[in-house]
């Protein structure tokens, strides 16, 4: 059964130079970096606040993968961390040399560097269709309590997450099939733990990344990380199950703590993982919400039980959506490779350098050796549609390439390199295919990004 809705018309409420879909940590760094770069921008974002994983869903631990000879390429993502550090929304990270974002904190931070930057910001809008003249994007549609609007751009950059601009949009797309797809998450904060009586049995009990396994998930590492402390939980979900606390089905619980603060809140809980969850699909999103909801009750449970310091443990709050690690990627004019990202890829037009940080399909590989490999301006390009670059998880890569350009801090390097990029084009007035490296890298360097 279908319906036909009537044709209508639509205003035109506002138009700009590059507009940014999702204000994640890849679109919140593309926007600041074409403003940098001296174009009008526009960052439109369907919630109520700007950092998407970091501030929605509740991911802290923006760079806990760096250690003492990890490189990085700096700019915008390493200000989001320095930033939050200044404006008191980050700790120390418990398993590496970064700072962990507190979820809430970073939603003024995000606030700050918008309104500083001079980005137009339009919340609480979600795009619904991509605005088209043949294969040129040239503005998108949402939808809000006003009601549909249209907002012309220049050039577009889709940082959903999901390639929802490229995908409607008529760009070819590639969907992790469901069984394959990395799970998803529901984050927690915990309140009224006795941090003393924890972090004691966490030094009594040390975990390491070899124990990053759990249930009938198994993790494949280099062999250098094995020994490396990693806040790791599983021992409290075990004992509950062979107690009968909580259901045997419940073997997926476990994952890591980020922060146990002083004041009894523990942060960041990443232990409720969801096989399964298609971020595409509404029906699937909301089975899952309701399910991880549920999960995480019983891990409380469970970690009142069995974990010391914990016994007076209770939620403090959930992310406000469940976390959506891989759906749909572009196919791009290049998409990076599981050799480009395990053998330090190079490439001339890389946009900026991405440590050698694996972690997804059952690998962890940390970056503790100094290598890293290119990001290419031409991965987040896609085929066929004009005017569109895309930012963030859905750049074009194979599987394991996903498993490193997923993370949030490479999001930021891939948005603000695009930011740049589409900044660059509407000021020399060509496609964004077009646009010249060299001009790139020159930004890229004057932003304080490195690229080589």
């Amino acid at each position: 059964m279908q319906i036909t809705e009537p044709a209508r018309k639509i205003d035109v409420i506002h138009q700009t130079d590059v507009l940014v879909v999702g204000s994640g940590p890849g679109g919140l760094a593309a926007a600041i970096a074409a403003v940098r770069a001296g174009v009008d921008v526009t960052l439109v974002e369907r919630f109520g606040c700007f950092g998407g994983n970091i501030t929605v869903v509740g991911v802290e631990g923006f760079a806990w993968y760096r250690h003492e000879k990890t490189v990085e390429a700096g700019g915008i993502g390493r200000e989001f961390e320095d930033t939050a550090r200044e404006m008191g929304a980050a700790v120390p990270e418990s398993q590496s040399l970064s700072y962990e974002l507190d979820s809430e904190g970073f939603k003024v931070v995000a606030d700050r560097l918008v309104t500083d930057a001079g980005i137009r910001p339009m919340l609480h809008r979600q795009f619904v269709a991509p605005i088209m003249e043949g294969e040129v994007i040239c503005g998108i549609i949402t939808e809000s309590k006003a009601g549909r609007e249209a907002i012309l751009a220049r050039r577009v950059i889709d940082a959903t997450g999901d390639a929802d601009i490229a995908f409607r949009a008529g760009a070819p797309t590639r969907k992790t099939p469901i069984e394959e797809m990395q799970a998803a998450s529901v984050m927690f904060h915990l309140a009224g733990v006795n941090k003393q009586r924890f972090m004691e049995a966490v030094r009594a009990d040390p975990q390491t990344y070899a124990d990053w396994a759990v249930g009938e998930w198994e993790i494949e590492t280099s062999g250098k990380e094995d020994d490396m402390f990693s806040p790791f939980l599983r021992r409290p979900f075990e004992r509950a199950i062979e107690e009968g606390l909580i259901a045997p089905n419940l073997n997926t619980i476990g994952g890591t703590w980020g922060a146990v603060h002083d004041t009894g809140e523990m942060t960041y809980m990443n232990l409720v993982q969801l096989d399964g969850c298609d971020g595409t699909d509404p029906d699937s999103m909301t089975r899952f919400e309701i399910e991880g909801r549920r999960q995480v009750m019983e891990a409380i449970k469970a970690l009142r039980a069995y974990a010391p310091g914990c016994e007076k443990a209770r939620l403090r709050n959930f992310g406000m959506t469940i976390g959506i690690r891989d759906t749909r990627k572009i196919d791009a004019v290049y998409n990076i490779t599981e050799d480009d990202m395990r053998n330090q890829g190079r490439f001339e037009d890389s946009i900026g350098i991405y440590p050698e940080f694996i972690d997804g399909y059952g690998i962890l590989i940390l970056p503790t050796t100094g290598r890293y490999v290119h990001i290419p301006y031409r991965a987040l390009i896609p085929r066929k549609i004009r005017n569109l670059l895309v930012a963030g998880r859905a750049i074009g890569g194979d599987r394991i390439a996903h498993a490193g350009t997923r993370n949030m801090s490479c999001c930021a390097v891939v948005g603000q390199g695009g930011g740049i990029a589409a900044a660059l084009s509407v000021k020399d007035g060509c496609d964004l295919r077009d646009v010249s490296v060299a001009a790139i890298h020159k930004e890229l360097g004057r932003q304080g990004v490195r690229y080589q």
